[in-house]
């Protein structure tokens, strides 16, 4: 690179010691706020983002990197005032390089906003995902190894379709993450069989880790409040995310100490007054480039080697519970998270990046209601809509069943358009960029296409009763589907395979639905579309 080399980091590539910055003799840093002025995103969201760049900035600095943080409007305004500061206006003296963004477009964007000043921009692999298109295309195939044609339709419909499954057993065998020789440890790929138990009446989970706000966090908060309109808790009571690299690697240290050991056994577990229960809470730090995703990997896989035991062996409950550095740590937990991490969050990356632009848009079911207002302000009966949609309310965070089996089932099953979802799953959470959340609200959790699945996650109320205790204290009645006072899921459920019928019937895996769905005569199903009408017109209005 030449005497001005400069390094150009994003908002979510907030990591110290990243191989980019070898090279670099400065780092430019660009807080662009005009996003936050069009939506109304949650206040955690926008502090957490902000105060993170804030504290990398500082953190840089006290490593004696040359660092220039500029704050504007757009990424435009903020290359006129550095290249106007820093290269006397003359930005073709500049050696500018940025890893590649993740969401779709933006780098090509901003190499365009560069070239428009005069200056030019290349784009290096982004470091902190741990595979890259190269790995994929080997993978996946596609003409002479480059990446194939856009694999997404207008209508919705996969020229290409692909399943994590295969990804995940790819990936561990090239990484050698949890494997002995060409073999997984345990002899199995998955235990995802054992990870769909309840907690017992009586058990609480770990404690949080909490990372009280220091003044930057506080200062940058009050800022937030201030100048943008936005959405959920306003408040920095319940914020405790970690925005420094340090209280990062902390979080991990208190996930693989305290969580991990009853992490899976509850993976897909929902209790009433218990947003958090053993999950890792690290996807926000592992988005924002705080850590590098190989590093909570490596952590769990750790911890497995050194007091591993078989899976299904460690009783959250019993005698030898409890938050230590010697819990054991049961294989499936373990495996469980490898699988969040470069399984799911790997594939989902490069699925999205082959599938955009018409993923965004993707609506095969051609679902078009409008987002209930229960969504936004959290006033419904339904228990666990209102514990899901509570808990991004006051966190800005649910956690990945919740995401799918309630916020996204609830939609679904509702009709709501699937563009409109995701960008309220986009606003809401803050571990949410385009990349994270298009894949896995518009694919998976709404079906509007079927390049990551082969049928809609579409579940009544015996699934919610079956994973949660909402049930148990909900008004409505889980046992019953039509009628004032059923569960709404319930009507809503068969009213959806029947008006769908035509573009699910045939698709994988939904042949058992249907044959319950044949069960119910004209009659039977003349009274559940006018109980599905019914939620549909309370939900509208605000009074389900």
């Amino acid at each position: 690179m030449s005497d001005d080399a400069v390094l150009w980091l994003l908002g979510d590539q907030l990591n110290p010691d990243l191989d980019a910055l070898d090279d670099a003799d400065r780092v430019l840093l660009i807080e662009a706020h005009g996003f936050a002025d069009r939506k109304p995103y949650h206040a955690h969201k926008l502090t957490l983002v902000f105060s993170s760049m804030r504290h990398f900035r500082d953190a840089l600095r006290d490593r004696g990197r040359d660092v220039t943080y500029v704050k504007a409007e757009s990424f435009g305004e903020g290359l006129d005032a550095f290249f106007d500061d820093e290269f006397d206006g003359a930005p073709a003296d500049a050696d500018l390089r940025l890893m590649r963004p993740a969401s779709h477009g933006a780098g090509d964007r901003l190499r365009d906003l560069v070239a428009e000043r005069g200056g030019s921009l290349e784009l290096l692999d982004n470091e902190l995902f741990w595979t890259t298109p190269a790995d994929w295309r080997e993978w996946a195939g596609g003409p002479d190894g480059e990446a194939p044609e856009p694999i997404v339709g207008a209508d919705g419909s996969a020229d290409r379709r692909y399943r994590q499954e295969n990804w995940y057993r790819h990936v561990r065998r090239e990484t050698g993450v949890l494997m002995e020789g060409d073999e997984p440890v345990g002899g199995e790929w998955n235990y995802d069989d054992l990870n769909r138990e309840t907690p017992p009446d009586g058990w609480e989970p770990p404690e949080r880790p909490r990372f009280e706000p220091d003044d930057l966090t506080r200062e940058t908060h009050a800022w937030v409040r201030e100048r943008f309109d936005t959405w959920g808790t306003d408040s920095l009571a319940g914020f405790a995310w970690p925005v420094t690299r340090a209280e990062a690697r902390e979080a991990l240290d208190a996930f693989v100490r305290d969580r991990l050991p009853s992490f899976g056994r509850y993976e897909d577990a929902m209790v009433e007054g218990e947003p958090f229960l053993s999950h890792s809470l690290l996807s926000p730090a592992i988005n924002l480039g705080l850590l590098d995703p190989r590093e909570p990997v490596r952590a769990v896989e750790a911890a497995y080697a050194e007091r591993g035991v078989e899976p299904g062996a460690y009783d959250p409950t019993g005698d030898d519970a409890g938050g230590t550095d010697r819990s054991p740590v049961p294989l499936n937990a373990a495996e469980g998270f490898v699988r969040q991490v470069i399984g799911w969050r790997e594939f989902t990356r490069h699925v999205y990046r082959e599938a955009m632009p018409a993923l965004a848009s993707a609506n095969q079911l051609d679902q078009s209601r409008p987002l209930p207002p229960a969504y936004w302000d959290g006033d419904t009966e339904m228990r666990c809509l209102s514990e899901a949609v509570g808990h991004v309310r006051e966190y800005g965070y649910a956690h990945h069943i919740e995401r799918l089996m309630v916020l996204s089932n609830v939609a679904l099953l509702y009709g709501t358009d699937p563009a409109e979802l995701n960008e309220w799953f986009h606003l809401g959470f803050v571990d949410a960029y385009h990349w994270v959340t298009t894949p896995n609200v518009v694919a998976m959790g709404s079906f509007g296409t079927d390049v990551l699945s082969s049928k809609p996650y579409a579940a009544s109320g015996s699934y919610v009763n079956r994973m949660s205790d909402y049930c148990a204290s909900c008004p409505y009645a889980v046992s019953r589907t039509t009628g004032e006072g059923a569960c709404p899921l319930n009507a809503l459920y068969w009213d959806f395979l029947a008006e769908k019928e035509e573009a699910l019937r045939g698709t994988g895996r939904m042949g058992l639905m249907y044959s319950h769905l044949d069960d119910k005569d004209e009659s039977e199903l003349t009274t559940i579309r006018e109980r599905a009408v019914a939620v549909r017109e309370m939900a509208a209005s605000g009074e389900l």
